[in-house]
């Protein structure tokens, strides 16, 4: 008896998801819970275990094409069924879900006048440019390695047709000059990042309120607590620092730790506070979430802060470690540059970025003195709130991390 394992819906909005590895073959036994596939959605990789014991009759969507929930991505035949095979009716599904494949594009040479033209496409795809009366192979696919995709072929329908005496403008998606540029698809986590920054821009109404903060009293407080961090095997950055300041002041300001709801006629303040940490890593930007965040002293959010960044970098955060934050800080001290305006990671209201810390002259008490300081960049959406509010939400952030008493019984 065969099997379709469908791509199960694994929540919060996610309809789709990148193949990135099969860990078995045609051919091969299978047994329940072993895992099977490695895929990619919502900015991490997550692996899908077996719901059955049999033998992979077929794989029906490959590595680096992506599929939508309930889409069968592979037939298992259970034990008793013919390995191999599948009910004609059962085939005939899979089938219609494996794209078709042309031979693998040729690739430019220096000097060539060859262009490399990628032709893969889903059987419904073809049949959508039959019907709107376009050659599939002069569609340039945007989607995973190439792929056109039903989005693409609709585009190509909407361009003007160009006459013999108007010679046709040069493609800005082939390379100008041969063995010069490279083309380098935007798919997997590069692709998921574009597609929420874009949605981000085009959804709330960004503002960016800068202001600098003295943190002297703060990078003496950090040093005096190194090596208590060291007994508990921590090592103590200023995030967490900041991370304490910024809870204090959401639960000041509410609004900060908000969101509106789909259909925009709501606010909804979280009473709750989950704090998005922005991570570089190989693969792109990820924002892995530390959980009831003003429950736990400096220590124990050095060591989460920690954890979540190495199982970021690593590839190994789960889906519930990326999900639920309802605020961002975004830390690029360690990088350099004077401030940045960061892009908010919807749905929340803001997002704090937090910078490179320098000794700088600066009046204190009508007299020069060399401090410790640096810059915060609050984006806010103001649509939630306004300006001013944004204003005495940094504030308060910044007088908590100038009073080191104040901090101190928060951090313990």
């Amino acid at each position: 008896m065969a099997y379709e394992f469908k791509l199960p819906d694994i929540g919060e909005g996610v309809s789709e998801a990148e193949i990135i590895k099969w860990m078995v073959k045609e051919g091969e036994k299978v047994r329940e819970d072993q895992p099977l596939v490695e895929v990619m959605t919502d900015k991490v990789n997550v692996q899908i275990p077996s719901p059955r014991t049999g033998t992979v009759s077929r794989i029906a969507i490959r590595e680096g094409e992506t599929a939508k929930v309930g889409e069968t991505l592979m037939v298992i035949a259970e034990d008793g069924g013919a390995a191999g095979s599948a009910p004609p009716s059962t085939l005939a599904t899979t089938l219609t879900q494996t794209p078709a494949r042309a031979p693998a594009p040729v690739m430019s040479q220096p000097g060539s006048s060859q262009i490399p033209i990628q032709t893969t496409a889903t059987p419904a795809t073809r049949k959508l440019a039959r019907e709107l009366g376009i050659e599939i192979a002069t569609v340039i696919g945007t989607g995973p390695q190439g792929r056109v995709t039903d989005e693409d072929v609709r585009a190509a329908a909407a361009k003007p047709v160009l006459t013999s005496q108007k010679p046709a403008a040069p493609s800005l998606s082939r390379p100008a000059a041969a063995g010069k540029e490279e083309l380098v698809p935007i798919h997997g986590v590069r692709r998921t990042i574009a597609d929420r920054m874009v949605r981000s821009k085009h959804t709330a109404a960004h503002v960016t309120h800068v202001d600098e903060v003295d943190v002297t009293e703060l990078v003496l407080l950090r040093e005096a607590l190194k090596s208590s961090g060291e007994k508990r095997g921590v090592r103590l950055t200023y995030l967490p620092f900041f991370m304490k300041a910024v809870i204090l002041a959401l639960k000041e300001f509410p609004f900060v730790n908000s969101s509106v709801d789909e259909q925009g006629a709501n606010i909804i303040l979280k009473k709750y506070y989950n704090i998005g940490i922005a991570t570089d890593t190989e693969q792109g930007l990820v924002v892995p979430v530390v959980k009831d965040a003003d429950r736990k002293d400096v220590f124990e959010l050095a060591r989460e802060i920690e954890l979540l960044a190495g199982r970021a970098r690593s590839g190994q955060l789960s889906l519930d470690e990326v999900r639920g934050s309802t605020f961002t800080i975004t830390n690029v001290g360690a990088i350099g540059g004077i401030f940045s305006t960061p892009i908010i990671n919807l749905p929340e209201a803001a997002i704090l970025g937090v910078h490179k810390i320098t000794k700088r002259p600066v009046v204190k008490e009508e007299k020069i003195e060399i401090r410790d300081m640096t810059y915060l960049s609050l984006s806010f959406d103001h649509r939630i709130f306004d300006g001013a509010y944004a204003a005495r939400f940094t504030s308060r952030v910044i007088e908590t991390l100038q009073d080191s008493r104040k901090l101190l019984a928060e951090v313990l």
